[in-house]
């Protein structure tokens, strides 16, 4: 990556933009404030604050680089996860061949941050998206992209918006869907005619197949091995019509956070194709994990239990604003500072000033308002207004968007670095 724009980031000055910051840090450079390295509760920090641990993170990181690596598979973490340039740095370092987008604004953020691998996992349609596109692989012969293709259409509209005179084609993949999911072709025949488009158009290059397995309507293992038998089938089919040829080398790519142990089953038994193959696993959001979804779903946790393991990494602080009724307390983060679509904020540690943090047990969110999490509390409970309350998320994705700057935070309570995003 680009180690000056790195750099920038720590020189951006704190102001109003960044929620929870201390206010008397206003005007400070990003690196002045980490230098400073101010502990958490005693810092001048204003809540809701989400944080994030930083070895947890560190943990999880090395735990999915290390899970490729056993399985001799690439990885290209979705960077929508968290779109932190820095957080993609450390990904790499990590070993990963690269980083996934999901739309072209995000792959120019990675470009001006120097990602010089993506993956797209998604079809281009925007003729002033491919406009860019040329112009980036032109201005860069380093810069290597792959993108999804999952139609006839999509096909004719990308070669009509590339340059006619392009040096190296842009190198595409056939996205493998299923009935009632998401993007992506239906069926082999569909499949073939795509990949015989691209194979007619002088701007595109068949490289591979892939998908994404979280989007199959019936999440079961049986269901994923199924489309994975597909994805792996067609790839196979694609090879002997020799509709591969022009590929350097075959790309496969398929990997949520949800069933990697199960992809990479299929992926390291995919051999005997003509030429090396890409095995590209694209998890995101096992970088900070979660306490909700991603906890319940990871193969970590019952399939694959003797891998590794990974931690949740997030924590939202907040304080006390009323005990308006018995059992009750309402705290002040709500829907603008925690994920809410698939599961609601999990209460774990509760601090009074001047003492360590306790187990938050026997409480429980029950709703949310824009500002508001509304708690349940065990009648006995000596929760009160003031006191900190740290909140665990589900749903990664939705969390980082809410935040611009996020303390990283040392087992001690020590901030010890910001985390960018750019959403």
């Amino acid at each position: 990556m680009d180690d000056g724009a790195l750099d920038a980031l720590r020189a951006e000055r704190v102001d109003f933009r960044f929620k929870g910051l201390p206010p008397d840090a206003e005007g400070l450079t990003v690196g002045e404030l980490a230098a400073q390295r101010r502990l958490l509760f005693d810092g001048g920090f204003t809540t809701p604050l989400l944080t994030l641990c930083g070895p947890a993170l560190d943990h999880n990181l090395a735990q999915l680089g290390a899970f490729a690596a056993k399985h001799g598979l690439a990885f290209a973490p979705h960077g929508k996860t968290s779109m932190a340039p820095q957080l993609f740095a450390r990904q790499l370092a990590h070993g990963a061949w690269g980083i996934t987008a999901a739309i072209p604004s995000q792959m120019r953020m990675y470009r001006a941050y120097g990602v010089q691998r993506i993956f797209l996992a998604n079809e281009v349609v925007d003729e002033a998206a491919l406009h860019w596109l040329a112009r980036e692989l032109d201005a860069d012969p380093g810069f290597r992209f792959i993108a999804y293709v999952d139609s006839v259409r999509g096909v004719e509209l990308m070669d009509a918006a590339l340059p006619r005179q392009i040096d190296i084609p842009v190198e595409v993949v056939v996205e493998l869907g299923a009935p009632g999911g998401r993007s992506g072709v239906r069926g082999e025949a569909v499949a073939f005619e795509v990949a015989e488009a691209v194979a007619a158009s002088a701007r595109l290059r068949l490289v591979g197949v892939a998908g994404y397995e979280g989007e199959i309507p019936e999440q079961t293992e049986p269901a994923v091995r199924e489309w994975l038998h597909q994805l792996v089938g067609l790839v196979r089919r694609f090879d002997a019509a020799a509709l591969l040829a022009d590929a350097e080398e075959i790309v496969v790519s398929a990997g949520g956070s949800a069933w990697f142990d199960t992809v990479a089953e299929a992926l390291v038994a995919l051999t005997g194709l003509s030429k090396p193959v890409l095995k590209l696993l694209r998890s995101g959001a096992y970088v900070t994990h979660d306490n909700g979804r991603y906890r319940a779903v990871t193969p970590f946790r019952d399939r694959i239990p003797g891998e590794g393991s990974l931690q949740a990494a997030f924590r939202l602080w907040t304080q006390v604003l009323s005990r308006p009724e018995p059992g009750l307390a309402v705290v002040n983060a709500g829907k603008r500072d925690v994920s809410y679509d698939m599961d609601l904020p999990e209460p774990q540690l509760v601090r009074r000033a001047g003492g360590p943090p306790a187990p938050a047990d026997g409480m429980r969110v029950t709703r949310l308002a824009d500002q508001h999490a509304f708690v349940e509390l065990p009648e006995s409970s000596p929760l009160a207004v003031g006191d900190w309350l740290a909140l665990g998320v589900s749903h990664p994705c939705t969390t980082f968007d809410k935040w611009q700057l996020i303390p990283l935070v040392a087992q001690d309570g020590t901030v010890t670095d910001y985390i960018r995003t750019f959403f």
